[in-house]
């Protein structure tokens, strides 16, 4: 069995009004994660993964392109510890 970890990670760049929630959900979804995604009010990103170990670290990479018209210039990630209580993946705001 796939050991499972989560990640919190806030993407900073151009990265609100050009899909990348749900691009993010889409994406999440095809890797097979759990958690969210929502818009900070400075323009931020922020969103949960959880799932498989290889999974979740080859999104936290994709989170560095984002769609096409996002410019990406940090994702800043914080190791959770305990897995959260998620279900599906969902955008939250």
């Amino acid at each position: 069995m796939t050991r499972e970890i989560a990640r919190q990670a806030r993407v900073m760049g151009r990265v609100q009004g050009v899909a990348f929630r749900v691009w993010t959900q889409a994406a999440a979804r095809r890797q097979g994660l759990r958690g969210w995604v929502h818009n900070n009010d400075d323009g931020s990103v922020t969103t949960l993964l959880v799932g498989a170990e290889d999974a979740v670290k080859a999104m936290l990479l994709a989170l560095r392109d984002g769609p096409g018209a996002a410019a990406v210039r940090d994702v800043l990630v914080d190791e959770l510890e305990d897995l959260p209580d998620v279900e599906g993946f969902e955008i939250t705001g």
